[in-house]
């Protein structure tokens, strides 16, 4: 590996991901590019084989994009480095070193941060570094260790889009944002501290992703805060994808969920199924807690919206829930969450409440009891409405419900964890099924039988539901096994595994069955059999 003076690096949480700020960093480095080099890793990768590659390289100065998804293991990779050498200039950048700096571990060890936007800013600050004696102690003006960039205007700072290379169109995801900033003011988010919003200038954005395109890019992982807000750009930007349109074209994008205005649902509807994914924020649906957090939000008109993507598109809505809002105890969520399920959404990610650095969340800490843990990802641990013992059932709840709801594994045999139990048991109960109280009944269930939360086989996880379902839930076991064995088939599986043998008809021959092509992605198992072939 050749040597650069500067070394762009950070820790992603997984390969697929792809270090969209880094390539900013890089893009915008100007005359000082050919000096520098960009570097990625996963957090799973052991530090000192980080830092091993790292000090390879032979650089003057790293900067390290820190994330609460990483902070634990950069903070390791910087006390290594500085402790081999610590002549090596360490910048740190990134929204988890860039609010309340002065508690951090992190901090303390580096030589500088930048807090911010830092696309033009980091160019300046190494060219300093590198031009000039601010590095050496005795220098009259040298640079502070907190260095705040200034917000940059979006119509001078280059793209980064050319940085993605061939592997990274075939194998990743690739992030783009047509906009920054987000006009609310939603107290646990730091969006809300990123006012006003900015757009990039729309043709040269629209460009660079026409020569993504162009080069064989598939999928497209938007991270504007709110894709639906500026009308005239969602509608050319939704326009653009349709007018050059080829099959196995995937677009994420976040939208307001009580905004959608007819010229973006006559463009949504002509997408084919499974296309778009739109990522909805409900959060909650109690008023109060609305309230105390500053979200403004008419949960009559995303009721509406929910039920329009439905019946006259193809997207797949992941919608988010947010567990121990200020005010909202356990009822409450419970009822949102039925509330969420009778709309529909493929996806409903259960959250817990993080106090990330800087957000105005932290004010009601007094009057709420909230409690939260000291180290990343800073999730809720207890709160007035909701002690430790049953945050820890939500916790386990949202996991389990991300594997067998949320994974598309088990879309067959997910609704018989409530709706065929209370037609073949219950019948006659005044009151329809609580799908969260199913849900949370079988959470318990599994937790008590396998006593973990991760680290469960698909098989595994496959024979408890049918334990439990043809148990304590009260449907026939051939029942449940049909079902299990469908979502089998849907991964584009064809052996039966043993469990299921002794509850389904006798095996057809191998030339009567039906063979189905496997679906890879899991937004794709989602859809109706055979929508996605």
């Amino acid at each position: 590996m050749p040597p650069s003076d500067i070394l762009l690096a950070t820790l992603n949480a997984k390969f697929i991901h792809c270090a969209f700020g880094l390539r900013y960093l890089f893009a915008n480095l100007g005359e000082l590019q050919s000096r520098a080099a960009l570097v990625e890793f996963e957090i799973q990768q052991r530090p000192l084989e980080v830092v091993e590659a790292l000090l390879a390289r032979k650089p003057r100065i790293i900067g390290l994009g820190v994330y609460i998804w990483n902070v634990r293991e950069t903070t390791e990779v910087v006390a290594l480095l500085k402790r081999l050498a610590p002549e090596i200039q360490i910048i740190l950048g990134g929204p988890e070193v860039s609010y309340e700096p002065e508690e951090q571990e992190i901090v303390r060890l580096a030589d500088h941060v930048i807090t911010g936007e830092a696309d033009l800013k980091f160019a300046e600050v190494c060219a300093q570094l590198l031009g000039s004696p601010l590095t050496s102690p005795a220098a009259g003006n040298p640079l502070p260790k907190i260095i705040p960039a200034e917000l940059p205007k979006l119509e001078h700072v280059a793209l980064p889009y050319e940085l993605y290379t061939d592997a990274d169109l075939a194998h990743r995801v690739l992030y783009v944002e047509a906009s920054r900033g987000c006009p609310f003011t939603c107290e646990f988010c730091l969006s809300s501290l990123d006012i006003p919003v900015r757009q990039f200038p729309l043709d040269q954005f629209l460009a660079a992703l026409d020569r993504l395109l162009a080069r064989g890019a598939t999928q497209f992982k938007f991270v504007d805060r709110t894709f639906n807000l500026n009308l005239l750009v969602s509608r050319a930007i939704l326009q653009f994808f349709l007018d050059r349109w080829r099959p196995g074209l995937f677009l994420h994008f976040e939208m307001i969920p009580d905004r959608l205005p007819e010229a973006l649902r006559e463009l949504l509807a002509k997408f084919p199924p499974g296309a778009v994914q739109l990522e909805i924020g409900v959060q909650t649906f109690n008023d109060e807690s609305s309230r105390h957090i500053s979200r403004r939000q008419d949960n009559t008109k995303l009721a509406e919206n929910f039920t329009w993507l439905r019946a006259h598109t193809g997207a797949h809505l992941h919608a988010d829930l947010i567990v121990g809002l200020p005010g909202e105890g356990l009822a409450s969520f419970a009822a949102g969450f039925d509330r969420l399920v009778a709309l529909g959404p493929q996806e409903i990610q259960v959250g817990m409440l993080k106090r990330l650095r800087g957000t105005p969340i932290v004010r009601h800490d007094g009057e709420f009891r909230m409690r939260y843990s000291p180290h990343a990802p800073y999730e809720l641990l207890c709160n007035r409405e909701l002690d430790f013992s049953t945050m820890q059932r939500l916790r386990r709840f949202a996991r389990y419900w991300d594997l067998v709801a949320n994974s598309g594994n088990f879309t067959a045999t997910t609704p018989l964890l409530w709706s065929a139990a209370d037609t073949l048991v219950r019948s006659d109960s005044p009151c329809p099924p609580s799908p969260f109280e199913r849900f949370f009944a079988f959470s318990d269930w599994l937790y008590a039988r396998v006593g973990r939360r991760h680290g469960i086989a698909l098989a595994d996880l496959a024979e408890a539901l049918l334990v439990y379902l043809s148990g304590p839930a009260g449907v026939p076991a051939s029942r449940a096994a049909q079902a299990l064995w469908e979502d089998w088939q849907r991964s584009g599986r064809r052996e039966r595994p043993g469990f299921l043998q002794p509850h389904l008809p006798a095996e057809p021959r191998r030339s009567e069955r039906t063979h189905r092509a496997a679906v890879p992605k899991r937004q794709a198992r989602h859809l109706a059999p055979g929508a996605g072939a």
